[in-house]
Protein backbone atom coordinates (compact mmCIF):
# COMPACT_ATOMS: atom_id res chain seq x y z
CA UNK A 1 0.00 0.00 0.00
CA UNK A 2 1.20 3.51 -0.34
CA UNK A 3 3.35 4.83 2.60
CA UNK A 4 3.99 8.21 1.28
CA UNK A 5 1.84 11.39 1.78
CA UNK A 6 -0.91 12.13 -0.46
CA UNK A 7 0.44 12.81 -3.86
CA UNK A 8 4.17 12.71 -3.51
CA UNK A 9 3.86 16.24 -1.69
CA UNK A 10 6.13 17.03 1.80
CA UNK A 11 4.65 19.05 4.52
CA UNK A 12 6.16 21.13 7.52
CA UNK A 13 5.44 23.60 9.68
CA UNK A 14 7.14 26.61 9.73
CA UNK A 15 7.65 29.70 12.23
CA UNK A 16 8.97 32.48 10.43
CA UNK A 17 12.38 33.81 11.61
CA UNK A 18 11.90 36.95 13.83
CA UNK A 19 14.84 38.19 13.09
CA UNK A 20 15.63 42.25 11.28
CA UNK A 21 17.43 42.57 8.86
CA UNK A 22 19.25 45.73 7.39
CA UNK A 23 15.81 46.78 5.54
CA UNK A 24 14.20 46.28 9.04
CA UNK A 25 12.22 43.58 8.58
CA UNK A 26 12.19 40.55 10.09
CA UNK A 27 12.00 37.02 8.02
CA UNK A 28 13.68 34.40 6.21
CA UNK A 29 15.73 33.93 3.47
CA UNK A 30 14.77 34.73 -0.45
CA UNK A 31 15.10 31.73 -2.27
CA UNK A 32 13.73 30.24 -5.26
CA UNK A 33 12.59 26.35 -6.34
CA UNK A 34 14.30 25.18 -9.48
CA UNK A 35 11.29 22.57 -10.28
CA UNK A 36 9.05 22.59 -7.41
CA UNK A 37 5.97 24.70 -6.75
CA UNK A 38 5.25 25.79 -3.51
CA UNK A 39 2.39 26.57 -1.30
CA UNK A 40 1.27 28.63 2.53
CA UNK A 41 -1.35 27.66 4.46
CA UNK A 42 -0.94 30.40 6.76
CA UNK A 43 -2.23 28.77 11.14
CA UNK A 44 -1.17 32.38 12.57
CA UNK A 45 -0.08 35.54 12.95
CA UNK A 46 0.76 38.36 10.17
CA UNK A 47 2.95 38.98 7.66
CA UNK A 48 3.83 39.04 4.03
CA UNK A 49 5.37 37.45 0.97
CA UNK A 50 7.24 39.04 -1.55
CA UNK A 51 8.53 37.33 -5.04
CA UNK A 52 9.98 38.66 -7.76
CA UNK A 53 9.69 36.89 -11.53
CA UNK A 54 9.39 37.84 -14.78
CA UNK A 55 5.98 39.09 -13.77
CA UNK A 56 7.65 41.82 -11.90
CA UNK A 57 7.98 42.34 -7.71
CA UNK A 58 4.61 41.78 -5.67
CA UNK A 59 3.83 41.64 -2.17
CA UNK A 60 1.20 39.74 -0.98
CA UNK A 61 -0.82 39.82 2.51
CA UNK A 62 -0.28 36.57 4.82
CA UNK A 63 -3.14 36.19 7.53
CA UNK A 64 -4.77 33.00 9.04
CA UNK A 65 -6.29 30.77 6.75
CA UNK A 66 -4.80 33.16 3.65
CA UNK A 67 -3.39 30.02 1.17
CA UNK A 68 -0.97 31.04 -1.26
CA UNK A 69 1.55 29.58 -4.11
CA UNK A 70 4.07 30.00 -6.58
CA UNK A 71 5.37 28.15 -9.29
CA UNK A 72 9.26 27.20 -9.86
CA UNK A 73 11.24 30.43 -10.62
CA UNK A 74 8.94 32.58 -8.22
CA UNK A 75 11.99 34.17 -6.31
CA UNK A 76 9.85 34.45 -2.36
CA UNK A 77 10.89 36.08 0.61
CA UNK A 78 8.74 35.58 3.86
CA UNK A 79 8.20 38.43 5.98
CA UNK A 80 7.34 38.13 9.76
CA UNK A 81 4.82 41.05 10.89
CA UNK A 82 4.28 39.32 14.38
CA UNK A 83 3.83 35.50 15.01
CA UNK A 84 3.47 34.44 11.32
CA UNK A 85 3.07 30.47 11.78
CA UNK A 86 2.45 28.40 8.12
CA UNK A 87 1.85 24.96 7.02
CA UNK A 88 4.19 24.18 3.74
CA UNK A 89 3.25 22.03 1.36
CA UNK A 90 5.93 21.26 -0.86
CA UNK A 91 5.36 19.84 -4.21
CA UNK A 92 7.83 16.28 -5.11
CA UNK A 93 8.63 16.08 -1.73
CA UNK A 94 12.74 15.25 -1.07
CA UNK A 95 13.73 17.57 -4.31
CA UNK A 96 13.54 20.56 -1.65
CA UNK A 97 15.74 18.43 0.39
CA UNK A 98 18.02 17.56 -2.47
CA UNK A 99 19.00 21.00 -3.09
CA UNK A 100 16.20 22.19 -5.42
CA UNK A 101 16.18 25.37 -3.88
CA UNK A 102 18.89 28.25 -4.49
CA UNK A 103 19.59 31.51 -2.14
CA UNK A 104 19.69 34.84 -4.00
CA UNK A 105 23.75 35.23 -3.05
CA UNK A 106 25.18 38.12 -4.85
CA UNK A 107 26.41 37.29 -8.25
CA UNK A 108 29.75 36.45 -7.01
CA UNK A 109 28.75 34.06 -4.53
CA UNK A 110 26.27 32.60 -6.89
CA UNK A 111 29.43 32.50 -9.57
CA UNK A 112 31.85 30.09 -7.45
CA UNK A 113 30.51 26.81 -6.17
CA UNK A 114 32.26 26.49 -3.12
CA UNK A 115 31.83 30.30 -1.75
CA UNK A 116 27.78 29.29 -2.30
CA UNK A 117 28.15 25.93 -0.27
CA UNK A 118 29.70 28.01 2.30
CA UNK A 119 27.64 30.86 2.51
CA UNK A 120 24.65 28.47 2.34
CA UNK A 121 25.70 25.99 5.42
CA UNK A 122 24.68 25.49 8.23
CA UNK A 123 26.60 24.37 11.73
CA UNK A 124 26.05 21.16 13.25
CA UNK A 125 23.22 19.81 10.24
CA UNK A 126 20.95 23.38 11.01
CA UNK A 127 19.22 22.22 14.15
CA UNK A 128 18.08 24.74 16.32
CA UNK A 129 20.69 26.23 18.48
CA UNK A 130 23.06 29.42 19.05
CA UNK A 131 25.73 28.83 16.39
CA UNK A 132 23.29 27.29 14.17
CA UNK A 133 21.16 30.48 14.42
CA UNK A 134 23.55 32.92 13.75
CA UNK A 135 24.69 30.87 10.92
CA UNK A 136 21.47 31.45 9.47
CA UNK A 137 21.00 34.73 9.95
CA UNK A 138 24.15 35.44 8.35
CA UNK A 139 22.65 33.71 5.57
CA UNK A 140 19.40 35.50 5.86
CA UNK A 141 21.02 38.77 5.17
CA UNK A 142 23.53 37.58 2.66
CA UNK A 143 20.22 36.78 0.26
CA UNK A 144 18.21 39.32 1.55
CA UNK A 145 21.15 41.61 -0.05
CA UNK A 146 21.57 39.81 -3.33
CA UNK A 147 17.33 40.11 -3.23
CA UNK A 148 17.34 43.60 -3.11
CA UNK A 149 20.07 44.60 -5.52
CA UNK A 150 18.47 41.71 -8.12
CA UNK A 151 15.41 43.92 -7.34
CA UNK A 152 16.98 47.00 -8.36
CA UNK A 153 18.16 45.69 -11.42
CA UNK A 154 15.69 44.30 -12.95
CA UNK A 155 13.04 47.73 -11.91
CA UNK A 156 15.35 49.49 -13.15
CA UNK A 157 14.76 47.76 -16.93
CA UNK A 158 17.77 45.16 -16.68
CA UNK A 159 15.00 42.65 -17.46
CA UNK A 160 17.84 39.60 -18.02
CA UNK A 161 19.09 40.50 -14.51
CA UNK A 162 16.78 37.74 -13.35
CA UNK A 163 17.74 35.48 -16.62
CA UNK A 164 21.13 35.87 -15.40
CA UNK A 165 20.32 34.61 -11.72
CA UNK A 166 18.43 31.76 -13.21
CA UNK A 167 21.48 30.67 -15.20
CA UNK A 168 23.80 31.12 -11.99
CA UNK A 169 21.30 28.95 -10.08
CA UNK A 170 21.06 26.13 -13.06
CA UNK A 171 24.87 25.75 -13.33
CA UNK A 172 25.18 25.34 -9.05
CA UNK A 173 22.80 22.75 -9.28
CA UNK A 174 23.45 21.10 -12.33
CA UNK A 175 25.23 17.72 -10.86
CA UNK A 176 21.92 17.25 -8.64
CA UNK A 177 19.52 16.45 -11.89
CA UNK A 178 19.90 12.91 -12.01
CA UNK A 179 19.34 12.45 -8.68
CA UNK A 180 15.70 14.63 -8.94
CA UNK A 181 14.58 12.65 -11.25
CA UNK A 182 15.22 9.37 -9.45
CA UNK A 183 13.61 11.35 -6.76
CA UNK A 184 10.52 12.66 -9.02
CA UNK A 185 10.31 9.43 -10.00
CA UNK A 186 9.88 7.28 -6.92
CA UNK A 187 7.65 9.81 -5.56
CA UNK A 188 5.15 12.37 -7.46
CA UNK A 189 5.27 10.65 -10.76
CA UNK A 190 4.72 6.99 -8.90
CA UNK A 191 1.75 8.40 -7.12
CA UNK A 192 -0.09 9.85 -10.45
CA UNK A 193 0.93 6.05 -11.69
CA UNK A 194 -0.65 4.60 -8.85
CA UNK A 195 -3.88 6.37 -9.24
CA UNK A 196 -4.07 5.41 -12.92
CA UNK A 197 -3.80 1.84 -11.74
CA UNK A 198 -6.35 2.44 -9.30
CA UNK A 199 -8.51 3.91 -12.21
CA UNK A 200 -8.17 0.82 -14.09
CA UNK A 201 -8.47 -1.56 -11.55
CA UNK A 202 -12.31 -0.16 -10.68
CA UNK A 203 -13.03 -0.19 -14.32
CA UNK A 204 -12.31 -4.23 -14.43
CA UNK A 205 -14.31 -4.87 -11.09
CA UNK A 206 -11.02 -5.20 -9.10
CA UNK A 207 -11.30 -4.23 -5.50
CA UNK A 208 -7.76 -4.93 -4.30
CA UNK A 209 -7.24 -1.69 -3.56
CA UNK A 210 -10.20 -0.79 -1.70
CA UNK A 211 -9.86 -3.65 0.78
CA UNK A 212 -6.09 -2.75 1.42
CA UNK A 213 -7.20 0.73 2.54
CA UNK A 214 -5.14 1.35 6.12
CA UNK A 215 -4.77 4.63 7.71
CA UNK A 216 -1.51 6.17 8.71
CA UNK A 217 -0.83 8.66 11.45
CA UNK A 218 2.30 11.01 12.10
CA UNK A 219 2.27 12.68 15.70
CA UNK A 220 3.70 16.36 16.48
CA UNK A 221 7.45 16.48 15.66
CA UNK A 222 9.16 16.69 19.36
CA UNK A 223 10.96 20.10 20.07
CA UNK A 224 14.42 18.73 19.80
CA UNK A 225 13.38 17.93 16.04
CA UNK A 226 12.74 21.44 15.50
CA UNK A 227 15.57 22.47 12.61
CA UNK A 228 16.34 25.96 10.88
CA UNK A 229 15.04 26.83 7.73
CA UNK A 230 15.61 28.67 4.80
CA UNK A 231 12.41 30.89 6.42
CA UNK A 232 12.22 30.09 10.18
CA UNK A 233 11.94 27.45 12.43
CA UNK A 234 10.88 23.84 11.23
CA UNK A 235 9.24 21.37 12.23
CA UNK A 236 9.85 18.49 9.71
CA UNK A 237 7.54 15.63 9.53
CA UNK A 238 8.75 12.33 8.32
CA UNK A 239 5.60 11.06 5.75
CA UNK A 240 7.94 8.08 4.70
Amino acid sequence: MVSTYPGGVGISGLSVYDWAAADGLCGGSPHVHLTCAESYVVVGGAGRVQTLNHKGFAETPLTPGTVVWFTPGTIHRAVNDGGLRIVVVMQNSGLPEAGDAVFTFPPEVLADRSAYGAAAALADGAHVHAAGEEAARRRRDLAVEGFHDLRRRFESGDRAALDDFYAAAVRLKSDRFDEWERRWRAGALASAERTGGHLAALRAGDLTHLRDAELHHRPAPAPGDRRLGMCGRLDVYDLT
